[in-house]
C-alpha cells in the first residue's frame, strides 16, 4: 500500500517562536549564495574523481591525467575551478606543479557526503 506523502499543511498556521529562532540564526544572503556556489563545485563527477585522488596523494597534472584516463587540458581546467574555490592548493617542485587538498575541511565534506549516500533507510 503506497502512502502519499503530503508536502503542505492542511491548515495555514504560522509559528512565531520558530520564525524568530530561524530569522535570528539565518546567515546573510551573500553567505548563503557563496555556500550554494561551493556545493555546485561538488556537482561535477570529474572534480569529485580528482578530489578522491587527492585524498590519497599529492599529485601533478600528468599523474591525474594518467590515473583518470583524461587529457591534461581537461584536468587543468577542473583544477583551476577547484583552486578558485579553495578546495585544492598547488606547490611547484622544479618544472612540476603538485596538487593536494587545501585542508582537512575538504576531507570532512567528502567523508560526510559519502556517509550520507551510504545510509540505509
Amino acid at each position: 500500500m503506497d502512502k502519499k506523502i503530503e508536502f503542505a499543511c492542511e491548515v495555514n498556521e504560522v509559528h512565531p517562536d520558530l520564525l524568530k529562532k530561524v530569522n535570528d540564526t539565518m546567515p546573510e544572503e551573500t553567505e548563503l549564495y557563496d555556500l550554494a556556489e561551493l556545493f555546485k563545485v561538488f556537482g561535477d563527477s570529474t572534480r569529485i574523481r580528482i578530489l578522491f585522488v587527492l585524498l590519497q596523494a599529492e599529485v601533478c597534472v600528468c599523474d591525474l591525467a594518467a590515473i583518470l584516463n583524461m587529457n591534461q587540458s581537461a584536468i587543468s581546467h577542473q583544477l583551476r575551478i577547484l583552486k578558485q574555490n579553495k578546495l585544492v592548493k598547488a606547490r611547484r617542485e622544479g618544472k612540476s606543479i603538485f596538487y593536494s587538498l587545501a585542508d582537512d575541511h575538504v576531507k570532512t565534506i567528502i567523508a560526510m557526503g559519502q556517509e550520507h549516500i551510504e545510509e540505509v533507510d
